[in-house]
């Protein structure tokens, strides 16, 4: 990759395929057949002696056919196809720039271990006894877990970190309520943790107290703390380590001074690839926590998708985990529902059992030893990465004078100052290096123009080189000719976001079925 002032000669190496066309319903035609399923014989018909469309119910059968498209399966093929080039992912270039997600390589081989028939083909109603062997590989995940964090008990139901922070908070909750403190409606946060340890609290009727880091030392501080603790506390939820890399050197003092007055303690650890083997948060005493599967063990990370928040708690939370629980009687696994306290169930079934039979498999072939190597590395990945970013002319580093751990959160304040480049128009110009753009976790803003790339122990020096590359021929765009990073992505399959309020359905529609109902003039000009 070789940088020149004229756009048409940057040579990145990267052209994304990118297809135009209209959405499949779009394609679609009258009369265009798929497939045929064809009637059943009639000594079949005779054998089942069942009428199929009369077993159900008059009020749940459909009065009119479904508005489907009308293609062959070949168009049908092209199209997903086509969309899935469309696609980036870890499989297809550079990811270091997918800050506070943690997002590694998934080996593949616990792919095929999770796809296996025996998995994909069992069914959630089934009786624990047919399930033994997948009840025994969740008990002895949560086994490890329980070792590696520290904790007395491991629930898999929440579908992500977010998911896992709600379950905390109810948790938190029912703790209280059980002991007739209701009056206990505060929960301490930090501006640096994840939203969701503000957000999910809030949304059952905490007040919620956000404390800022000292803008030199990146901590809470011990007199913010004492300020914000009162008899009202329910709990503190932190992220540890803060979304800037940062660890709070005054943690300990927070826990055990939230722990004086009652409270308790719950610790968001998403960004724990990089202290993993070395820190648990029940050493340190925290009552209740939550690890994402699909950050740092290793399974596949996808937006709104194979998520799972591993919960876990010391033993005074354990009667209000979500049910069931699986438990091991020394010679059978079982589903615990006998559970009165519990907060009851918050996710379908028992979770997300790809993503658990992955983590399994990512800390079975690594070992003890295996997994403290890879924070390690994590570590050591991104302070090599630091040292080559400040290299970039424009770009400087929040509290410059701490050790960061598994990522980094970097501003190009005075690259914006010197060409009008913000750090929106940097992340989009970055797809056309066929490089993941950053993700943009930095609410609320107290960095101006953030960036926080978090490299993972997966990645390989050329990786970091390439990544650090990239951004110093966008600076040097930005310092020669800024329009071209202002109207970037140019080589990516999408063209550039316009910007514009998120309810406009021209604009954006999350499915089909909202499209057609934010868009009436549409469904009745298409008589659909």
């Amino acid at each position: 990759m070789s940088y020149n002032k004229e756009y048409e000669q940057i040579e990145t190496g990267y052209q994304a395929v990118r297809w135009h066309e209209p959405v499949i319903y779009n394609l679609g035609r009258h009369g265009i057949i798929n497939e045929i399923t064809p009637q059943a014989d009639p000594e079949i018909q005779a054998a089942a002696k069942y009428d199929v469309e009369n077993m159900i119910p008059e009020c749940m059968r459909r009065k009119k056919e479904p508005s489907l498209p009308e293609l062959s399966e070949p168009e049908v093929v092209r199209h997903y196809v086509r969309l899935s080039q469309n696609n980036f992912s870890y499989d297809s270039g550079n990811t270091v720039g997918l800050g506070t997600c943690t997002m590694k390589y998934s080996p593949k081989i616990n792919d095929q271990l999770a796809t296996l028939p025996e998995v994909y083909e069992l069914h959630p109603f089934q009786k624990d006894e047919q399930i033994q062997g997948i009840l025994q590989i969740m008990y002895e995940l949560r086994t490890w877990l329980a070792e590696i964090a520290g904790m007395d008990e491991f629930t898999f139901q929440a579908r992500g970190g977010a998911h896992g922070v709600f379950i905390n908070a109810a948790m938190i909750k029912a703790y209280h309520h059980s002991h007739g403190e209701d009056f206990r409606d505060e929960i301490i946060t930090s501006a640096v943790s994840h939203p969701a340890n503000g957000g999910c609290p809030a949304a059952l009727g905490y007040k919620v107290i956000t404390l800022y880091p000292d803008p030199v030392t990146g901590d809470i501080g011990i007199e913010q703390m004492k300020a914000a603790i009162s008899s009202h506390t329910a709990a503190m939820m932190m992220t540890a380590p803060y979304d800037t890399g940062v660890f709070d050197s005054h943690l300990k003092e927070y826990i055990d001074m939230v722990h004086e007055v009652g409270g308790l303690v719950s610790l968001d650890q998403a960004n724990f690839n990089g202290v993993i083997g070395h820190l648990r948060a029940g050493d340190l005493g925290a009552d209740m926590m939550h690890f994402n599967l699909h950050k740092t063990f290793s399974t596949p990370h996808g937006s709104v998708g194979p998520g799972t928040g591993a919960v876990g708690v010391k033993k005074p939370l354990i009667p209000f985990l979500p049910k069931p629980l699986v438990i091991f009687d020394g010679k059978e696994y079982h589903t615990d529902y006998n559970r009165p306290q519990s907060i009851g169930k918050v996710g379908n079934f028992m979770g997300n059992i790809g993503s658990v039979i992955r983590a399994y498999a990512w800390i079975k072939a690594l070992g003890a030893e295996g997994i403290t190597e890879a924070a390690s590395m994590a570590v050591l990945n991104n302070n090599y990465l630091i040292k080559k970013m400040l290299q970039v002319k424009g770009m400087g580093i929040a509290w410059a004078n701490r050790a960061k751990l598994q990522e980094a959160r970097f501003t190009v304040e005075e690259l914006f100052q010197n060409t009008g480049v913000t750090t929106f128009d940097i992340n989009r110009r970055v797809i056309d290096y066929g490089i993941i753009s950053y993700f943009e976790s930095h609410e609320p803003m107290i960095v101006p123009n953030p960036i926080t790339p978090e490299p993972s122990d997966s990645v390989t020096v050329d990786d970091l080189d390439r990544f650090a590359e990239v951004f110093d021929c966008i600076s040097k765009e930005a310092y020669s000719n800024p329009e071209i990073v202002k109207s970037a992505p140019h080589r990516c399959a999408l063209h550039k976001v316009l910007d514009g309020p998120l309810n406009d359905p021209k604009q954006l529609a999350t499915t089909w079925r909202a499209f057609l109902k934010r868009n009436p003039d549409f469904t009745q000009a298409k008589g659909i």
